[in-house]
């Protein structure tokens, strides 16, 4: 079962209209243009990649991460990263918005996404997530083992893997309480004394006059289509402002609650302390 943040109710969606429609093409093609020539390149070159390193790939990230600018730029959302990407082996935690946080953080840094199992399925978005790496977990107890397993394999590989311990997107205005279960691997028996988290604060901000500072998050019973065209069709856009926090220690805490919530409070001071530079 899907876990959904379900807040207060999302705005109602309307037609986009002319003018709306003509916005739609004129940033959505150069986007799917886009995203069409990164996989001709990727996909060959994954299959010279794969036999070569295994799940180590040192070439396919950067164009992938280069798709990403791009698209950003084509939809016109400003985007500023401060912090840098740590050099350490280890993982990237992050508060969840919107489906926008894919072409964000994948713009931010060549990271691999940890993912519901059911995105495997969805048309479109499950084949590219596969083409890029993603790593699929299913939300079943008797399965942790197996999960754990490729969870330490990918993060041993030298992956930096991605995952929103919210569990859920959100209206993009607040952080929720992080869950704690993906933290497990961090303890595992080889990999404590090596492996770091880095918590990273994702912050949308509505267009300049824009009635509702919700308009990137994606949370509730929101349809992935209308919202991803309500977006193309606004008539300015915001910006986002990605924020890399000093990486912790996995042998720094004791267990895995305290990495979470450590975790947590990093992400967390950075959305207040941005958003409020902003009210």
């Amino acid at each position: 079962m899907t876990v959904t943040w379900d807040g207060a109710p999302p705005p109602s969606a309307t037609p986009p209209g002319v003018l709306g429609w003509m916005r739609i093409i004129r940033r959505g093609l150069p986007i799917l243009l886009t995203i069409l020539l990164g996989l001709v390149v990727l996909l060959p070159l994954r299959l010279i990649e794969r036999p070569l390193f295994g799940l180590h790939r040192p070439w396919t990230p950067w164009i992938t991460q280069a798709v990403c600018r791009l698209s950003l730029l084509w939809m016109g959302l400003g985007f500023h990263r401060t912090g840098r990407p740590m050099d350490a082996r280890g993982a990237i935690v992050a508060n969840h918005s919107s489906w926008l946080d894919i072409f964000v953080l994948n713009a931010s840094d060549r990271i691999y996404f940890v993912s519901k199992s059911e995105v495997a399925g969805w048309p479109g978005i499950g084949a590219l997530a596969r083409a890029t790496g993603t790593l699929f977990i299913a939300r079943d107890p008797r399965q942790a083992k197996v999960q754990a397993h490729l969870f330490e394999e990918r993060l041993m590989a030298g992956q930096r893997l991605l995952f929103f311990p919210e569990g859920t997107s959100t209206d993009g205005l607040r952080v929720l309480p992080f869950k704690t279960t993906l933290f497990a691997p961090f303890f595992a028996d080889g990999l404590h004394e090596v492996l770091h988290v880095q918590p990273v604060t994702a912050v949308y901000h509505a267009p300049a006059g824009a009635p509702d500072l919700r308009t990137y998050g994606w949370w509730g019973d929101m349809s992935f289509g209308a919202h991803l065209l309500s977006t193309l069709a606004l008539p300015r856009q915001g910006h986002v402002e990605v924020i890399y926090h000093p990486a912790l220690r996995a042998a720094d805490a004791p267990n895995r609650k305290a990495l979470a919530a450590a975790a947590e409070a990093a992400v967390r001071g950075g959305h207040t302390l941005e958003a409020s530079e902003h009210t």
